[in-house]
């Protein structure tokens, strides 16, 4: 159930990471409002599971694309199959990005001695670089190449914008996770200057900052393996002013007011949290 419909009648979007949890809900809310979907993902086969439940409920139609967000040449196969099966993209979403374990400490903080305790403890001096440089990939360099192969068909054409996903993260950086915190530091930057670059040829650039939302990436995070909440799940709850984890739905709203010209035409550059009033909460 939307929550409000806008019309997308012959809209043609694409999204990247489109098998994921997010993703596939934003691709069938936008299916509801007569969208046609080119839904890129590494794994086609996440992105064929929502391609067919889209095109079995009728309205907008949908296709899966394997796809490497890291490959030029992956995009421009797929910004051709995109365009060979609805037409050029209106609307980008750059939803594909993710984090690595070894990317994360062990601990909320460093203390005298951790450097010389066993290998159970990640610190910040045994983080991996090629971990680093993976997260940054993921979140960051793939907006950047998809929006070089997307935004091209966007030029001069009404009503074409580009969504980045960010996070809470890009506001206030969150402990244990310093490269996805600065990688989606770097999404929301990304967007500001794409939207003034863009601003003379008519593509508006912004940016959805999900807070804390169940999925499959952070679920071993916040809960036990007995299903329990962790301690980490206890302290966001505290610092989230309405108490509870987001659910996809209630992006929907924000996600279709920045894909209505007619709703947002002049909102451009902005980086909208949804979160429950985490980044609001100064924990007194």
């Amino acid at each position: 159930m939307l929550p409000f419909k806008i019309d997308l009648t012959k809209k043609n979007v694409v999204i990247t990471g489109g098998g994921g949890v997010l993703c596939s809900e934003f691709a069938r809310a936008l299916a509801q409002c007569g969208a046609n979907l080119a839904l890129l993902d590494l794994k086609r086969e996440n992105a064929e599971k929502v391609a067919e439940a889209i095109n079995d409920a009728g309205g907008g139609k949908a296709i899966a694309l394997q796809c490497d967000i890291l490959s030029p040449e992956n995009l421009k196969e797929a910004r051709e199959a995109a365009a060979e099966n609805f037409g050029p993209c209106d609307i980008l979403i750059n939803g594909a990005g993710g984090n690595h374990p070894k990317g994360t400490t062990t601990k909320e903080y460093f203390f005298d001695g951790d450097s010389e305790a066993s290998g159970d403890i990640m610190t910040f001096f045994d983080l991996m670089p090629e971990s680093i440089r993976y997260v940054f990939d993921i979140n960051f360099t793939g907006a950047f190449l998809s929006t070089q192969a997307f935004a091209k068909d966007m030029i001069n054409r009404p009503g074409c914008s580009v969504i980045n996903i960010s996070s809470l993260n890009a506001f206030v950086p969150l402990t244990k996770i310093p490269a996805y915190s600065a990688a989606k530091a770097a999404v929301s930057n990304f967007t500001q200057w794409l939207s003034v670059h863009f601003s003379k040829v008519g593509i508006r650039v912004n940016a959805i900052a999900p807070g804390f939302f169940l999925s499959e990436q952070n679920k071993s995070l916040l809960f036990d393996k007995e299903g329990n909440p962790t301690a980490r799940t206890g302290k966001i709850l505290a610092a989230t002013p309405m108490g509870r984890f987001g659910e996809p739905k209630e992006l929907i709203g924000t996600l279709l007011w920045l894909c209505c010209p007619e709703a947002s035409g002049f909102v451009n550059g902005a980086v909208v949290p949804v979160d429950g009033g985490f980044c609001a909460y100064s924990g007194v």
